[in-house]
């Protein structure tokens, strides 16, 4: 993959805009609350990264295939970095700091959905596709750590408005590396206008419908035993060191699975592997049924990270299903509903927990996820016999 000139300009390009992304949410949250002193408005500054996710991804997806893809990754970096540096102002009130934390999330689904389409064009449909799609998710996952790590020396020695100041320049790194290490390319679905009624087109077809369920779902449910984690390390007694334990686990599991997937398996076991592995992914979570200490509910967090190696199969599904006319849209689509999905889970775990054990809840969400993916695996499989039906009467 870094053989390929204009991969390497994109990689070091996400290792910026992503670190500017986590590096500003933690600083605004601080910033906001030394504003407020309000927990409420400071818990709200991090919430609102989720439903502007939905409403730009679902609203704004068109753009992605409608104009030149490195414009919009250009125009995406640009429009963040300019937020940010309206943040920095000491005359932008609280108000104006969340509707602008807002705008950088609204962006983020087209960024996000346009870079992954032209990673198929710079470096084709194929392995290294997915392999190169493999790489940046596990960046991501590093980087939240890393992200929040030097976010909090930044916020040591620097305001809060000084640390995210210093998000404005990765920003503008980020779009300097695309505009002149990326080509030109001319947009995939220029001429088509179909606005948010293309959006919806694209849900109505069964197999792209199918695999883009398969992206949305896991999520849904992954993120319960982490946004439970605080008061399940109360409920066993563990100390906040072994919290931390906790939180690293599933990051950590899942790192490894796409390491290890990536570079000791095939494709063609790849594709093979990924239906077992969704199906299997939640049972680990049944670890938590008699409320185990911090060893073992760690490792039932690894495992089900590790699981997460079925990603590389979809993958190729999934580039294989969506035209390429529609394949920023699509994309777009799918990165908007995985971080919304994610808001949700966060949101339902919190309140089952409020009537029930958490390790009950965690339980609970391994064995309903494990149903809802048995059905989602019925549906992908039909399609997939569709398919293959349809291209045998083509050929006939």
């Amino acid at each position: 993959m870094f053989s390929v000139r204009e991969f390497r300009f994109v990689f070091v390009a996400h290792l910026f805009s992503l670190l500017g992304l986590v590096v500003s949410e933690l600083a605004l949250t601080v910033l906001v609350y030394d504003l407020t002193r309000s927990p409420l408005l400071s818990a709200l500054t991090f919430a609102l990264g989720f439903l502007p996710y939905l409403l730009g991804g679902t609203l704004l997806a068109g753009l992605t295939d409608r104009h030149p893809p490195r414009r919009v990754l250009v125009v995406c970096d640009l429009v963040c970095a300019g937020c940010v540096a309206l943040m920095v102002l000491p005359a932008t009130p609280v108000a104006g700091l969340l509707v602008l934390r807002c705008a950088i999330a609204a962006v983020a689904p087209v960024f996000q959905g346009t870079r992954m389409a032209t990673l198929a064009d710079i470096l084709g449909e194929g392995e290294l596709f997915v392999l190169g799609r493999s790489l940046l998710r596990i960046v991501s996952q590093s980087a939240l750590l890393v992200g929040f790590g030097v976010g909090g020396l930044l916020l040591t020695a620097l305001t809060p408005r000084g640390a995210i100041a210093v998000t404005a320049c990765t920003f503008l790194a980020s779009a300097l590396l695309l505009r002149f290490g990326t080509a030109g390319r001319p947009a995939r679905g220029a001429g088509k206008r179909e606005g948010i009624g293309g959006t919806w087109g694209v849900l109505r077809d069964r197999r792209i419908r199918a695999l883009m369920l398969l992206f949305w779902v896991p999520p849904l449910f992954v993120v319960v035993p982490e946004a439970l984690a605080a008061p399940y390390a109360a409920e066993v007694g563990a100390s906040t060191a072994a919290l931390g334990l906790l939180m690293c686990a599933m990051p950590v599991g899942t790192v490894l699975g796409e390491l290890f997937a990536g570079s000791a398996l095939s494709a063609a076991t790849r594709s093979r592997i990924v239906l077992p592995l969704l199906l299997a992914g939640f049972a680990p979570f049944l670890l938590y049924a008699p409320r185990p200490g911090l060893a073992v509910a760690a490792l039932a967090l690894f495992l089900s990270g590790a699981a997460g190696a079925y990603s590389l199969g979809l993958d190729a599904w999934f580039v294989d299903a969506v035209p390429e006319e529609l394949r920023g849209r699509v994309m777009t689509l799918t990165s908007a509903g995985m971080m919304t999905v994610q808001g949700v889970g966060m949101a339902g775990a919190g309140l089952a927990a409020e009537f029930a054990p958490v390790h009950s809840v965690v339980a609970g969400t391994g064995v309903l996820a494990t149903l809802c993916l048995v059905v989602l695996v019925l549906e992908v499989r039909a399609t997939e016999r569709r398919d293959e039906a349809d291209r045998h009467m083509t050929s006939g």
